[in-house]
Order: structure tokens, then sequence, then C-alpha cells
């Protein structure tokens, strides 16, 4: 019951989740950190479900896994503009 109730609560703002502020809010909720890896890492987390499922990622929409990994990317340590907390 209690992980019914916060899958409903992760998956009904994500829905129509397309900004950079709604993807954070994603990120701040799913404990993911931008710059906590590299370009390299990030992509190896969206290109396999048992990595996608250890962050919890696999129980969001296609659409909204695109976004979060394009924001992860682009934020990435080693990207160009990483995003890391405090900044």
């Amino acid at each position: 019951m209690v992980k019914s109730l916060l899958l409903l609560f992760l998956l009904v703002p994500v829905a129509f989740a397309q900004s950079d502020e709604s993807i954070e809010k994603i990120c701040k909720e799913l404990n993911l950190v931008p710059a906590s890896k590299a370009i390299v890492q990030w992509k190896r987390v969206f290109s396999s479900d048992k990595r996608m499922k250890r962050y919890r990622i696999d129980q969001l929409s296609p659409e909204v896994k695109k976004s979060l990994e394009t924001y992860l990317i682009e934020h990435a340590a080693d990207s160009s503009q990483p995003m890391v907390p405090g900044l």
C-alpha cells in the first residue's frame, strides 16, 4: 500500500513534467544529483533496466525518462554546466 502511494505521488506530478524546474523536482524526489556522475555514467544508467530500477527511474513514463536523461547529462560533472548542490 505504501509503495502504491509513493508511486502515485511520484507519477502524478511527473506525468506532465517538461520544464527544468519540474525535472529538478523529480531529481530531488529520487535523490539524483546530476553532478554526481559523468556523462558516460548517466548514459550507462539509462541504458540498463537494472540500473534504472536501482534509481527508481523505471517508474517514470518514457517521455519523462527522456527529459530526465537529457537534464542529467546536460548537468553532469563533466558537462559545460555542472549542477552541484548548493549552487
